[in-house]
């Protein structure tokens, strides 16, 4: 992969990574800050969830189509703007609803659609996926320290200012993006249902969502637990930057690791993870040494298990379908996933406390781990050449 690509690619990740540190930990406690309910809190961030359910696999299908990923790039970034936009005027529960359901119709589908340009780039070029998609790690490292001592400062307001000039930056770095062409592939024939109905891959997709829906509560409701156990806006930015400095390194490390163990084996062993590190957080949250240990498992409870996930979806979804498959994975993952951890999470929090809430998320990734170990076996176990090779 040329230099130019490798930036070009990375650059969008980090600013797009940048607006997902400034909106992950501290939209929340905007909305908090504007007086609803955790249910209602959990309502509202659930919006984004319930369309990546339907809206990349529109954009995934529109992509694949035409052939044309960089165009709906470009579109859902402006579209994504102008919804931000409105945000400025929306106050009280239905008006943003409304606004926030029309914004997420455009942000959801920014990531796959980005996801499948960058992998249709390497697979042609010896390019590596955890290089670039480290650099989103970064810009989500910066943004959730920078922004936590500027709320402590200034106030909840300052983000939605930083949140504007994000993604208007995000808008002119999405013309910078290069085209990419996809190669035909022998599966090209197959039906993306003849795909999707297959045991392994139910199972898998099933297993990513059991896995996304526990670390949806911790999206939506990490930052207000932390707040209302007397951790500061900084503390709390630099709790979140931990998670994703541990995620770097894991993504540094994939190319080594995905030699030594299966993409199973990797999946499985983050699970496992995942189950101690939502125990750790519920049953103990005045301890902030035991917190620091829980965050650092994000390299493994998404680091990892992200980049085993993305390396067997590519095994499925391949050639005219991958955009398509992207989507898929990011509507049933982040979607249906992200919607039942989103509505569950703020009822749970609003009427059993935040412990047990987070106790309670702890039995997804348990689920999950079941599902992965039964149902899924590959036909490739170990990583194929390229997105992750050395």
């Amino acid at each position: 992969m040329s230099h130019v690509l490798h930036f070009n690619l990375s650059r969008f990740y980090f600013i797009y990574y940048f607006f997902v540190g400034a909106f992950v930990p501290y939209w929340g406690l905007y909305l908090q800050s504007e007086q609803f309910s955790a249910a209602d809190i959990g309502i509202l961030m659930s919006l984004f969830q319930i369309s990546r359910i339907f809206a990349p696999n529109l954009w995934g299908w529109l992509a694949d189509h035409t052939q044309k990923r960089v165009k709906w790039i470009k579109l859902t970034a402006l579209l994504g703007l102008l919804g931000f936009v409105a945000v400025f005027w929306a106050h009280g529960f239905w008006a943003l609803f409304f606004v926030m359901a029309a914004l997420s119709l455009f942000t959801s589908s920014t990531l796959p659609l980005s996801e499948s340009l960058v992998l249709a780039h390497l697979a042609t070029t010896n390019g590596h996926y955890s290089k670039i998609r480290m650099w989103g790690s970064l810009g989500f490292i910066v943004a959730s320290v920078v922004l936590g001592f500027f709320i402590d400062s200034y106030g909840i307001s300052t983000l939605l200012w930083f949140l504007l000039a994000v993604q208007i930056i995000l808008f002119g770095l999405s013309f910078r993006l290069p085209e990419a062409h996809v190669a035909p592939h022998a599966h090209d024939h197959f039906s993306i249902w003849a795909i999707i109905k297959q045991p392994v891959v139910l199972a898998l997709l099933f297993g990513c969502a059991l896995m996304v829906t526990a670390h949806s509560v911790l999206y939506n409701f990490y930052s207000i637990y932390l707040e209302n156990h007397g951790y500061s806006k900084s503390i709390i930015g630099l709790l979140w930057a931990l998670g994703v400095v541990c995620e770097i390194v894991v993504f540094m490390l994939m190319p080594k690791i995905m030699v030594r163990f299966t993409l199973k084996s990797i999946m499985l062993i983050s699970l496992a993870l995942a189950v101690l590190r939502f125990s750790l957080i519920g049953l103990v949250p005045e301890n902030l040494y035991l917190l620091l240990l829980a965050q650092s498992l994000h390299a493994f409870t998404f680091g990892s298990f992200h980049a085993a996930s993305i390396e067997v979806i590519t095994q499925f979804f391949n050639g005219r379908h991958q955009a398509k498959g992207q989507a898929i994975y990011n509507s049933v993952a982040y979607g249906i996933g992200g919607t039942i951890g989103g509505l569950a999470g703020g009822f749970a929090l609003q009427y059993f406390g935040g412990q047990y809430t987070f106790m309670l998320a702890a039995a997804f990734p348990l689920l999950g781990f079941v599902v992965i170990a039964l149902g899924l076996t590959l036909s490739q176990p170990y990583a194929s050449k390229g997105m992750f090779s050395e």
